[in-house]
């Protein structure tokens, strides 16, 4: 079985686990989530590779981190995550990636990322839940992070924190490779 059908599975298990969980019928989770029905039956049958922003979606609809949604099982208080065994959502035919490097629930999702930027490439975001906070530190390059219509820059050895509850992109504009670390505390469920 390829890492990519057990990520399937994992995520079709875990969605319908949280979506029971919570007492949500399909139809609630679709519209918390903005995702049609139809598509939360093909996650939970395990019959889609959904979009890495449709897996943001869907987390944040059920108040759990991407982590947990992905989560073969529940693992021991101390969980050390193999560099092999981090998950690549996100990546372009450049060179551009996502990993997710660890994430937990505390008490809300909890989740840390690395990312790469080619010159000239972005990815945006949709606004998460209220409350919703990111942290990044520019490794390499510099990142020009938009959030809610305004530009900011963040060069190499900076750091930004920022409320994500309104659209946000990240982009490199510049010449080299932008590399940085990301930080994303979305709060409970109510």
């Amino acid at each position: 079985m390829s890492d990519l059908d057990l990520l399937t599975q994992s995520l079709a298990r875990n969605v319908k686990r949280w979506r029971t969980e919570r007492g949500f019928t399909l139809d609630t989770l679709a519209g918390r989530a903005g995702v049609s029905r139809g598509m939360l039956i093909q996650i939970e049958q395990a019959r889609t590779n959904p979009s890495l922003g449709t897996v943001v979606k869907i987390g944040d609809a059920l108040g759990v981190s991407i982590t947990t949604l992905l989560d073969y099982e529940q693992g021991p208080k101390v969980r050390i995550i193999p560099a092999d065994q981090a998950v690549r959502l996100w990546h372009t035919d450049a060179g551009s990636y996502n990993r997710l490097l660890a994430g937990t629930e505390a008490p809300g999702p909890l989740e840390m990322w690395e990312w790469r930027l080619m010159p000239g490439e972005g990815s945006p975001s949709d606004p998460h839940p209220a409350g919703t906070v990111e942290l990044v530190h520019v490794t390499a390059g510099e990142l020009s992070l938009t959030v809610d219509g305004v530009d900011h820059r963040v060069p190499e050895g900076a750091s930004a924190s920022f409320e994500a509850d309104t659209p946000h992109t990240y982009a490199n504009e510049g010449a080299v490779p932008t590399e940085m670390v990301m930080a994303v505390s979305v709060p409970p469920v109510r």
